[in-house]
């Protein structure tokens, strides 16, 4: 069995090998959101003895606040190469409890995310080893990959239009086209060198 003395650490000694652990100690939410220029870590520390609010976007520090007296409130900030407005709403919920909610362009996470599905359409594809993330924004025709917006040529066919633009050496085009039922609306499809991409489900 050890002695003692062997296992006492001096307290720098204890303070540098743990300190890594204490920077995330206030770690209190951690949220993934998808948005056109890819996937987002958002984490978000607070300190509920020091009021300490700290906001991290991929690693990221964007937001730091040592000392708040009002524990509650909110940070707002932006979220990717889009711009994206994003806000952390902190409410009390009883005594010393927090409930972290985010919001994404004024809207909770939730319904920001089920309106997406119905205004984007993503494709995940791999060409030549390489990962790429195909993102087409509906209302603007918008075409993202990698967190690039694409350069695009759009050009009316026969039964609707095609959207031409290049990953690397590939020849990739999302055709639009009419499902002729009402509610299914227009059906868009990822072809990569003439082949036909299934869609993705984030």
């Amino acid at each position: 069995m050890a002695s003692r003395e062997e296992v006492t650490l001096s307290e720098e000694e204890v303070r540098s090998r743990y300190s890594h652990v204490e920077k995330m100690t206030d770690l209190v939410a951690v949220w993934e959101v998808a948005l056109s220029d890819g996937v987002h870590k958002i984490e978000f520390e607070h300190g509920t003895t020091s009021g300490k609010r700290v906001v991290y976007v991929d690693g990221k520090e964007v937001i730091r606040k040592e000392w708040m007296f009002k524990l509650v409130g909110k940070e707002t900030f932006i979220v990717g190469a889009s711009k994206t407005r994003a806000t952390i709403n902190i409410d009390a919920v009883s005594g010393f409890a927090y409930e972290y909610t985010l919001e994404i362009n004024g809207r909770s996470l939730k319904k920001y995310m089920e309106n997406r599905l119905k205004t984007t359409n993503t494709w995940i594809l791999s060409l030549g080893g390489t990962d790429y993330r195909v993102v087409l924004e509906k209302d603007t025709m918008d075409v993202w990959c990698n967190g690039e917006k694409m350069e695009t040529a759009g050009e009316f066919v026969e039964d609707g239009t095609e959207t031409h633009f290049s990953v690397g050496d590939h020849s990739c085009y999302i055709k639009a086209v009419s499902s002729g039922k009402r509610k299914e609306g227009i059906i868009h499809t990822l072809i990569v060198d003439d082949r036909e991409i299934p869609e993705a489900v984030e």
